[in-house]
């Protein structure tokens, strides 16, 4: 059973996310969480206001957003009435970092599907700061789908690593049965000067390819220094449909994150990407 949270501030962008979650995953028997976070929404109010009118706004704006929530949760149930799928909703009182880092951690959740952008659909931004908040600080794997995004099924995987650090083997369970599912291959994309891998690289790449035998995959080496320009030029030449990459210390894609350059680099993915968590938080 996999348990899947799907964060919505109600805009057409989660609605979206929702959509692709629930086709993404509809072989596997799935415990689905919709959560809201209102935290922000309460504190952002400008009005100048006693303690005890806060708390009752805060009420409002709770039973507003649980009203919300719940008709999107029917219409979930609507669009996928699938038998393998049990779905929840929650709303919650707090930031949407917290929110859904706390049910991540109490839930021992698999993975967090989301939208790229918010309300705020800034198409030139890969990520909107909620979405970047969330992959920066949340413990598992993060999903993120491009706005408007509609190529449900996955047939051309791009996993780029550098094979410097050991994989989680729960997070590799979870690429294998998605790209399983769908028979797509994976890609295997290693981006350096250096042809020749050392001992330690070559043992991470075998417990990779060991950890993924059931999958259809194809390894390449790009050589370089260009990280950004080799996953564009390979995304828009393989027809890549996901990207996959690690978070890990010390790694292109933490120092990415965490120096908040994601946007000046020129990473412009247009496909879902998935994020695994290989940094301790």
């Amino acid at each position: 059973m996999q348990k899947i949270i799907i964060p919505t501030d109600f805009s057409d962008n989660a609605q979206n996310a929702i959509r692709y979650a629930v086709e993404l995953f509809k072989y596997n028997h799935c415990e689905i969480t919709l959560l809201h976070a209102f935290a922000d929404e309460v504190y952002e109010n400008n009005l100048d206001m006693s303690r005890s009118l806060f708390e009752e706004y805060k009420e409002k704006v709770e039973e507003s957003a649980t009203a919300e929530l719940e008709n999107v949760l029917e219409a979930t149930k609507k669009m996928s009435p699938n038998p393998r799928h049990t779905y929840s909703a929650k709303a919650v009182f707090a930031t949407l970092v917290d929110a859904v880092n706390d049910l991540a951690e109490t839930d021992n959740s698999d993975i967090v599907v989301m939208g790229t952008r918010g309300h705020t659909d800034d198409r030139d931004l890969l990520f909107g700061s909620n979405t970047l908040q969330v992959v920066k600080y949340v413990s598992c794997p993060v999903l993120a789908v491009p706005s408007k995004y509609t190529e449900w099924h996955p047939k051309q995987v791009l996993f780029s690593t550098p094979y410097l650090m050991p994989f989680k083997r729960r997070e590799l369970k979870l690429l294998n049965t998605l790209c399983k599912n769908f028979k797509a291959t994976i890609n295997f994309l290693y981006v350096s000067e250096f042809e020749k891998l050392s001992f330690r690289q070559q043992d991470n790449k075998a417990f990779l390819d060991s950890c993924l035998a059931d999958n259809l995959k194809e390894f390449h080496t790009a050589q370089g220094t260009d990280v950004v320009e080799t996953i564009n030029a390979f995304i828009n030449d393989k027809h890549i449909d996901m990207l996959v990459m690690v978070n890990e210390r010390r790694s292109f894609l933490e120092n990415v994150l965490f120096t908040n350059t994601i946007d000046k680099i020129g990473l412009k993915v247009q496909v879902p990407f998935l994020i695994f968590q290989n940094v301790p938080r």
